[in-house]
């Protein structure tokens, strides 16, 4: 692929893509390039950010819904960048993220007299920090979840 000689002093190469591939423009191969990049992102995601890791499955409905459950979380991952990148808060969702992981769901168990439990799960509140930036990006977090009996 033919590209430029970057024009910057302090670079000294010229950027370079080979290919066996020969019936793409040059433009096709950067794009592919360019998403193959992306998706090796979006593992390193999963590793590090997300904390997906492999899993070896024997069974393949369990590997299928392995690879969903990742699929939903780089979803929702790239929702928060577009949500950050919105918000003027810019195109990287990890410092976002970092800052709202101290929020925490709670389970809240009561004794009764009667020797029954009453119990309720709570979000915990934001800092005013965190209120900001949940404020930023148009998200309200629920102050009590309904639990359900299977």
């Amino acid at each position: 692929m033919r590209v430029p000689a970057c024009s910057s002093p302090a670079c000294s190469f010229i950027p370079l893509l080979r290919s066996n591939v020969c019936d793409w423009t040059d433009e096709q191969l950067w794009k592919a390039y360019i998403q193959l990049t992306e998706a090796e992102s979006a593992f390193r995601i999963h590793k590090t950010d997300l904390s997906l890791r492999p899993v070896w499955h024997q069974k393949e409905d369990r590997v299928r819904a392995h690879i969903l459950v990742c699929f939903l979380a780089y979803v929702l991952w790239k929702t928060l960048g577009q949500l950050c990148t919105k918000a003027g808060l810019g195109d990287e969702p990890r410092r976002v993220l970092s800052e709202l992981s101290d929020i925490r769901l709670v389970d809240v168990v009561l004794p009764t007299d009667s020797g029954q439990e009453i119990r309720t799960s709570c979000v915990t509140r934001p800092t005013e920090h965190q209120q900001i930036l949940l404020e930023k990006l148009s998200l309200r977090l629920p102050t009590r979840l309904k639990t359900r009996e299977m």
